[in-house]
């Protein structure tokens, strides 16, 4: 199996192609700027295809290889959610290259969306929920949601939307929560400072985020929508100090100092029934493997 992973060099990029490799699968990974290429550990393992997402090249599918499956995980100017351009630029860019690899023949699209398409809904988020995202960011993704589900059936394409919840772990945005926290850490801080953290969160260590994609590329029984989550529900407090405790670390907490943000609700979670289907059945599948069946 060949998989393109775009965004291959990012924070779930990076993880997500050890993954794939250590799976013994084949990665083709799309770069942009060569300076990128030969920084990934895995520089030399996988094959290299340049892609300008905003400037595609007019055959993409066959330019980037005639890949089995893709995975999308590009997508420019986060974190800044409120952002007109991902409606604007973003959204039409995706658009296009995606129906372009679709119609020229790609059979297996995994596509990377957000929690913040289910917008200020409160408990346990399942797939099939309406979504009435607030944000520029998760409209954008909605939007192309929409549009890649109604083309992928009609040229036979096997279609995955993995609704990403929070992660964490090596390599995350150094503005995120647990990046500035660890940077702390490391610095021997006395005051970390945090909102209350009585808001309620879904977390994934982003290695274990990576393997789930793995699990669900490798299958084409589930598609459409799949919460890739932990459907545990924990306060950001929790979190934070669960973290501080697994780093060994000591650090007062400035509770209150941020405000919660505006652009989600209060207490949320995933339904993770979906995914636990699928890795369930990937893990039948591997086993039965194992012995020669």
């Amino acid at each position: 199996m060949r998989v393109l992973v775009t965004g291959a060099t990012g924070f779930i990029g990076n993880h997500l192609v050890q993954a794939l490799l250590a799976n013994k699968i084949s990665v083709i990974a799309t770069y942009r700027n060569e300076d990128s290429v030969g920084i990934p550990s895995w520089s030399a393992d996988v094959e290299w295809r340049r892609l300008d997402i905003f400037d595609p090249p007019p055959s993409p599918f066959t330019t980037l290889g005639s890949p089995d499956a893709m995975i999308h995980l590009a997508w420019h100017g986060l974190p800044n959610y409120n952002e007109d351009f991902h409606l604007t630029r973003n959204l039409p860019a995706d658009r296009a290259l995606l129906g372009s690899m679709i119609t020229g023949g790609l059979r297996h699209l995994l596509v990377t969306g957000t929690c913040l398409e289910y917008g200020m809904a409160e408990g346990e988020l399942s797939e099939d929920m309406e979504t009435a995202p607030p944000t520029c960011y998760a409209q954008a993704k909605k939007l192309l949601f929409e549009s890649l589900s109604k083309l992928a059936p009609k040229q036979g394409c096997v279609f995955q939307w993995a609704r990403l919840f929070y992660t964490f772990g090596e390599g995350q945005n150094p503005r995120s929560l647990f990046a500035q926290l660890q940077t702390a850490l490391d610095a021997g801080d006395t005051n970390f400072n945090m909102s209350g953290g009585q808001q309620i969160r879904d977390y994934l260590p982003v290695k274990q985020l990576a393997n789930h994609l793995v699990s669900i590329v490798t299958q084409r029984t589930f598609s459409g929508i799949i919460n890739v989550c932990s459907g545990e529900r924990k306060t950001v407090l929790q979190l934070v100090e669960e973290y501080i405790r697994a780093q060994n670390g000591s650090i007062a907490l400035n509770l209150g100092h941020y405000p919660y943000p505006d652009y989600e609700p209060f207490r949320f979670w995933g339904d993770s029934r979906k995914l636990n289907m699928i890795l369930e059945a990937q893990s039948h599948v591997r086993s039965n493997e194992g012995r020669g069946a």
